[in-house]
């Protein structure tokens, strides 16, 4: 493996040396004025509004090199610090295309990456042995000798209530394979179970204005225990921007086409779990609540970071004017307690039965 840092550093000169240039990158950022918050236990501060990395590798139609690229260096440029991948996008290409955007970069985002999912979902596989080869994959493919945060990427509760799963991440930490872990849920139920584990540093759930339920015990409970809050799916895969219509197709390798009923993996991953016709029917009467000079997908991404535990919120963009606006819904004032409320309104109407219980 190549090292990222200087062949004639020792471990310990070469993490302090990542420490110091992440340490400049903020001060950069800082002077940008984006808004940035400390993600729990890791005591760094992070981009309240990050980038999710999963359409710069598969299942959200192509995308270009070139053009993911692009999108990197248009969220990073425009303050975004923290940037959210996984070894099974694209069979590790979006891990790749972040590695060759922050070679050599004194300013590098701070770097989240998930595993798990390249075997069949059963605690058997989620081994020290495995967990050490995924991890030197991803380190690999990110150009990176200590990965920032490695994240189980949505694993079966079994997994979240085995006390091996959790000593065998603990070792990778003493290894200085990785700084530092996470859970990716699926469930409430499984976020409030790994939240109970004294290592885990992050929960990375889904939350949007159509996916509500975290806020009653998830939020609560993480900031009781010190635990970060990324926030998945913010716009509700598209649907919370307000584009899309009845007839609106998507690509047949795009998840929300090939998953629109749970066809390859959780339902919930695609428009939230919302069926599509009624969600483009709520998603217009959302679009109508954005105050003005506002979009729908920034006041979107605006409740979402407003929700008090959140510590970053990741979502995706497929094009530098995606990036750019994404960004700046970090600068959106706050929404008034009108529109808060209008927000909930609409949920408890038109979604609330749909999928509150379920996930």
């Amino acid at each position: 493996m190549e090292p990222c840092g200087s062949p004639y550093l020792t471990d310990s000169e070469r993490g302090r040396a990542t420490r110091l240039n992440f340490a400049h990158a903020l001060a950069r950022w800082k002077d940008r004025g984006v808004e940035q918050r400390t993600i729990g236990r890791l005591g760094r501060d992070v981009s309240v509004i990050g980038l999710g990395t999963w359409q710069l590798g598969a299942d959200w139609g192509e995308v270009s090199e070139s053009d993911a690229l692009a999108v990197l260096d248009a969220a990073v440029s425009s303050g975004v610090t923290f940037l959210d991948t996984a070894d099974v996008y694209g069979d590790g290409r979006s891990e790749q295309i972040i590695a060759k955007y922050i070679a050599g970069r004194t300013d590098r985002p701070f770097v989240a990456t998930k595993m798990g999912r390249r075997v069949a979902q059963e605690l058997r596989n989620y081994t020290l042995a495995n967990f050490r080869a995924w991890t030197d994959r991803s380190r690999k493919n990110l150009g990176m000798d200590v990965l920032d945060l490695v994240q189980l990427h949505c694993p079966p509760p079994s997994v979240i209530s085995s006390d091996e799963v959790f000593d065998a991440l603990d070792t990778l930490v003493a290894e200085q394979r990785i700084a530092a872990y996470g859970v990716s849920v699926e469930t409430c139920a499984e976020a409030l179970a790994a939240i109970a584990r004294p290592g885990v540093a992050t929960i990375q759930i889904i939350l949007n204005a159509f996916r509500r339920k975290p806020l009653e015990e998830v939020l609560p409970a993480a900031a009781a225990a010190g635990v970060g809050i990324i926030a998945r799916v913010p716009l509700a895969s598209g649907l919370l921007s307000g584009r899309y219509r009845a007839d609106t197709t998507f690509p047949e390798n795009d998840h929300r086409n090939y998953n629109r009923h749970g066809e390859a993996f959780d339902v919930g991953e695609t428009f939230s779990g919302v069926d599509y016709a009624t969600g483009v029917q709520a998603a217009q009467e959302f679009s109508g609540l954005a105050p003005a000079g506002v979009t729908p997908a920034q006041l979107a991404l605006r409740w979402v970071v407003q929700q008090p535990g959140v510590s970053t919120v990741i979502p995706g963009a497929r094009n530098v004017a995606q990036a750019q606006a994404n960004s700046a819904a970090a600068d959106v004032a706050p929404l008034s307690v009108e529109t808060l409320a209008a927000v909930e309104d609409l949920y408890d109407k038109r979604i609330r039965a749909l999928v509150h219980d379920k996930w």
